[in-house]
């Protein structure tokens, strides 16, 4: 498990609760598993202190960067930055909240020895209201539809890149559907892509911000700009 070293990335929008928490576990995680990794947390222009607390963190444990957006990008920029932050070898995204366990992140680190990126596909819709249900599976399936792409869950808040394969990368969206345009770019190139099946924890503090209307509206500009530029 210590034969990579590895880039923590983590998007963060107004994490004040949770982010000062998923560090600390990140951290023990990255010891347990890397003799050489990072944390970067990519604030997207947070409101609430969480970008301050972000710099805290930062000051005090030297495995800490924090990237700074002057404006909320709806997360995509987001991602994007933190992607272009990291230096390491493998690079595992995360949401800011960290919805995944470390058993499943040991895990899933296995699956890379054979592949370029892991995504994890929820096989279980635990703490999601039907609202956002219903948005999860259209996007899903307007993806598979729109792009050919058989992956079960385009945006689920996890996966392992090698940095290998984002060398190179010009990525443009600045939404969620970063995540298709990531897959659609490496698949071109020949990458090989696995899923990895997973229960994902329930959020233990604040709220999502994936699923307001501005974000969902940027998202599907984000979609129709790339179907018709290809």
């Amino acid at each position: 498990m210590n034969r990579y070293s590895i880039s923590f990335v983590l998007p963060m929008y107004n994490e004040l609760e949770s982010i000062e928490d998923s560090v600390e576990e990140i951290s023990i995680i990255g010891n347990s598993i890397s003799k050489d990794y990072e944390v970067i947390i990519a604030d997207d222009g947070s409101t609430d202190g969480s970008a301050e607390i972000s710099d805290r963190l930062a000051r005090i444990n030297s495995h800490v960067k924090v990237v700074h957006l002057l404006s909320n990008t709806k997360f995509g920029g987001a991602l994007r930055a933190g992607l272009k932050a990291a230096t390491k070898e493998l690079i595992i995204y995360t949401d800011s909240d960290l919805p995944v366990s470390f058993l499943d992140i040991k895990k899933s680190l296995l699956l890379i020895d054979e592949a370029d990126i892991v995504t994890a596909t929820s096989i279980i819709k635990k703490g999601e209201n039907r609202r956002r249900r219903i948005i999860s599976k259209v996007y899903n399936l307007l993806v598979q539809s729109l792009f050919k792409m058989d992956i079960k869950d385009a945006n689920s808040g996890y996966k392992i890149y090698r940095k290998s394969v984002l060398e190179g990368m010009e990525l443009k969206s600045e939404s969620p559907f970063i995540d298709v345009e990531i897959f659609l770019k490496a698949k071109k190139n020949g990458a090989r892509i696995v899923e990895y099946p997973l229960v994902f924890r329930l959020r233990r503090q604040g709220s999502s911000k994936i699923s307001r209307m501005s974000v969902i509206l940027k998202t599907f500009l984000d979609m129709l700009r790339c179907k018709f530029s290809r």
